[in-house]
């Protein structure tokens, strides 16, 4: 894996590949010598620079596959199949490394979108839809960070002056940077978002971050940062004005077999496409879960199967069967791998109404929200209060987002102890809140390359 510096200059030469052909590639400066300047003259430039950041978020690093499930398996949802293909061990038996390559991968791909985003948005270009353009880069922008100072840093109400990520905002190619406060990784991740509100009028299909998508996100990080106004404020502002609408029961399980972009505005705010041209193949979200793929390591934990009532729609998306000789739930949120791909799914509507939910300070309120979903879910209606109804409120949110890469987040941002049921292995199923493989290194090639992040290593590695 390359570092962020080497990254940068990585991506300048992907920028100038995929470029129009114009004068400036017949002057005497070799491609590879281009800046972003030069490179990104025209809107058409920006267009092409923002589908490969799109195409960024695909890889199996991020959305295309890791994210989704490191994010379930390092909590209590999904763990790994005793018949497998070696991968996520070390995630299943907490015993991964600073030299893991799925965490150098999540580092070295997020600042290499970071760095495609940065060239966008430093651009000087004039033309009718460049704010838009602009506005979809600082979200995808906002998107990898927030992802980042999630796994590498302790959570914010930890300590918000602690070691968050780098910033890199501008090119420059002799960047060794060092790692900014929590604090500012934060801010960051507000200014592009709220840049990106301000800058989006269009909203083309479910595959492009909109004005509401970045909105859906900033609810999100709010929530994490446990400024629960802001992020019930957020939220509803896309419940309310964002033009979405919630699956019903009778469509939830057309919803998940759809392999198709949205453009209905039903359920899905953001998602990253793989269709049958652009996609990760056997290395895809899909194989990995679903039995009639080439793999199907992956398999739902059985207490959040016997979470589901018999009524519950959401039970239909998981399977009973065996495999390695073992009683088994199967996934099948995934079921598409034959031509066009199962999209993932980052912002959803009903997250948002999981949101405010938790984040109100209205017991009926809270009721009202998690309620809508359960009513569209054939689930029993909540109607608990205190510290009961908060935790129907998380089992909900467990259940309806589960296999989208959320469960282990939520965990850390509310500061629990994870106790993983017995289809984990034994000296795997209880990890403290303070055990320190609960943050990710600082890969161990961005440390070799990179004096001032050296001194800078997460405790305990």
């Amino acid at each position: 894996m390359k570092n962020i510096t080497v990254r940068i200059l990585l991506v300048v030469m992907v920028i100038t590949t995929f470029s129009s052909c114009k004068k400036s590639f017949l002057e005497l400066n070799p491609p590879a010598n281009l800046t972003p300047e030069q490179a990104l003259r025209t809107e058409a430039d920006l267009l092409v620079a923002l589908r490969g950041a799109y195409a960024g978020l695909r890889s199996t690093a991020m959305y295309g596959r890791d994210q989704m499930v490191i994010g379930d398996m390092m909590a209590d949802n999904t763990y790994q199949s005793v018949l497998n293909t070696n991968r996520y061990t070390l995630f299943n038996n907490y015993s991964y490394n600073l030299t893991d390559g799925n965490v150098s991968g999540l580092w070295s791909t997020a600042y290499a979108i970071i760095l495609r985003t940065n060239n966008i948005i430093n651009a000087n270009v004039s033309g009718a839809s460049v704010n838009q353009i602009k506005g979809e880069a600082r979200a995808i922008r906002a998107l990898c960070y927030f992802n980042l100072v999630r796994y590498f840093s302790r959570p914010f109400t930890d300590n918000p002056n602690g070691l968050g990520v780098p910033i890199i905002t501008v090119y420059n190619a002799d960047l060794k940077p060092g790692r900014n406060t929590i604090t500012e990784v934060y801010n960051q991740i507000h200014t592009d978002l709220n840049a990106a509100y301000n800058l989006m009028t269009t909203y083309s299909n479910s595959s492009q971050f909109s004005k509401f998508g970045a909105r859906a996100l900033q609810a999100r990080v709010f929530l994490t940062q446990n400024d629960k106004t802001n992020a019930r404020t957020a939220a509803l502002d896309v419940i309310n004005n964002g033009g979405f609408t919630l699956i019903t029961a009778a469509g939830h399980g057309a919803y998940w077999a759809n392999p198709v972009i949205r453009t209905d505005r039903v359920e899905t705010i953001f998602e990253v496409s793989a269709d049958a041209v652009a996609n990760n193949a056997f290395d895809g979200l899909s194989y990995i879960y679903s039995q009639a793929g080439n793999y199907g390591d992956m398999l739902c934990a059985d207490d959040l199967y016997a979470s589901f009532g018999a009524a519950d729609v959401r039970r239909q998306l998981y399977a009973t069967g065996v495999r390695g000789g073992l009683p088994s739930v199967f996934v099948n949120k995934y079921p598409n791998f034959v031509g066009d791909h199962s999209d993932t799914k980052v912002l959803r509507l009903s997250e948002m109404y999981l949101i405010v939910a938790e984040a109100t300070t209205n017991e009926t309120e809270a009721r009202t929200y998690v309620n809508a979903i359960t009513a569209q879910r054939g689930a029993s209606a909540i109607t608990s209060t205190g510290t009961t109804l908060f935790n129907d409120i998380m089992a909900e949110r467990r259940k309806e987002l589960a296999f989208e890469g959320h469960r282990y987040m939520d965990m850390q941002r509310l500061k629990l102890d994870i106790n993983r049921g017995a289809n984990y292995p034994a000296a795997a199923r209880t990890i403290a809140y303070a055990n320190f493989r609960r943050v990710f290194p600082i890969p161990q090639t961005e440390i070799d390359v990179n004096p001032t992040i050296k001194a800078q290593q997460n405790p305990g590695w």
